[in-house]
């Protein structure tokens, strides 16, 4: 009796701990299964076309993403006025590291130019790291008389209005960097805003503009045959793709300094350890000298940052923008 009362009292303990290791298990399984991110495709929202600079920059890094944590990350493009469809796409699904987006300098600017903008970058989305970092480049023909940026503003000076610089859209990077050093350089020079770069090269070549004012990828082409000549970089430091061609700084106008940047973004309440994994593998990805080259030949520095530092980039160009949106009398969109 006493022993078949034992076994009972055995087999209830062992069916209770069997339950309770069993429940453990499944706990087990269950946080496993939810820190093992990513477990399926990842979106990143492109707020520009295919096959421009930041298109193909996010479409190197997406790739190598892949490879280094498993699951395919997908670039959706989605353009339009501000990043304003791309970022309402990103905010409309789940908090999960599923959706993630690129913002920009872009963004920056686009904070102060519009009136109603749908969506805070500051509050709206989390930064994850920066991608990459990239100038502007002040070119001339070939022919053009000016060999120097000191030249073209003697002739400035001398002939106020004379020379016209290009630029593409008004209230894009380009267009607000020539506001930029109009200003600091104490310029007179007429800015004509254009639809596309390739539209502000032909308007240099036919001698209608004096400068183009615009990135490195946009000039490449016409660097490289022989039809433009770099006078200047924006940057604060040399640029890898033009080592012998001045800062801005360098050539005369001391503190301009203009880095157009992008940087990859979640929708603010995604997890925290999702924002760790992801910045973590980006420091490895854009660290990898293949990636570095590949995206230099497209005067891209790649680079990876933390979120504070990427938080903190965003605020100050939204003010630094905002300040030359004012002084330029720029109307709000």
């Amino acid at each position: 009796m006493n022993s078949r009362h034992s076994h009972k009292t055995m087999t209830r303990r062992q069916a209770a701990l069997g339950l309770a290791l069993s429940a453990t298990g499944l706990a087990a399984g269950k946080v496993r299964a939810q820190a093992k991110y990513p477990n399926r495709p990842v979106r990143v929202i492109l707020p520009f076309g295919a096959g421009g600079v930041a298109d193909v920059t996010a479409r190197l890094v997406a790739q190598e993403l892949s490879k280094k944590l498993g699951q395919n990350f997908v670039i959706e493009n989605n353009p339009g006025a501000g990043g304003i469809t791309a970022a309402r796409m990103a905010l409309s699904g789940p908090k999960d590291g599923y959706t993630l987006t690129l913002l920009t300098n872009g963004t920056a600017i686009s904070v102060p130019l519009f009136n109603h903008l749908p969506f805070d970058p500051l509050k709206s989305f989390t930064p994850i790291s920066t991608i990459g970092y990239f100038t502007c480049v002040f070119a001339v023909a070939a022919d053009s008389p000016f060999k120097t940026l000191a030249e073209f503003l003697k002739a400035d000076q001398e002939k106020p209005g004379s020379v016209n610089v290009g630029t593409i859209n008004v209230g894009s990077t380009q267009n607000l960097t020539a506001e930029l050093f109009k200003s600091m350089a104490n310029a007179k020079y007429v800015i004509v805003p254009f639809r596309g770069s390739p539209d502000v090269v032909v308007g240099l070549l036919r001698h209608d503009l004096q400068m183009d004012m615009d990135f490195y990828a946009a000039v490449k082409p016409s660097l490289d045959n022989g039809k433009l000549r770099a006078l200047a970089t924006s940057g604060t430091k040399r640029s890898a793709e033009l080592p012998n061609v001045p800062t801005v700084q360098e050539a005369g106008v001391a503190g301009f300094d203009v880095v157009a940047w992008n940087g990859l973004y979640a929708p603010t309440g995604t997890p925290k350890e999702i924002i760790d994994t992801l910045n973590a593998a980006l420091h490895e990805v854009l660290a990898d000298p293949a990636l570095k080259k590949r995206a230099l030949d497209l005067g891209i520095d790649t680079r990876a940052s933390t979120p504070a530092e990427l938080d903190a980039r965003m605020r100050s160009d939204i003010a630094k923008w905002g300040a030359v949106i004012a002084k330029a009398h720029i109307p709000k969109q």
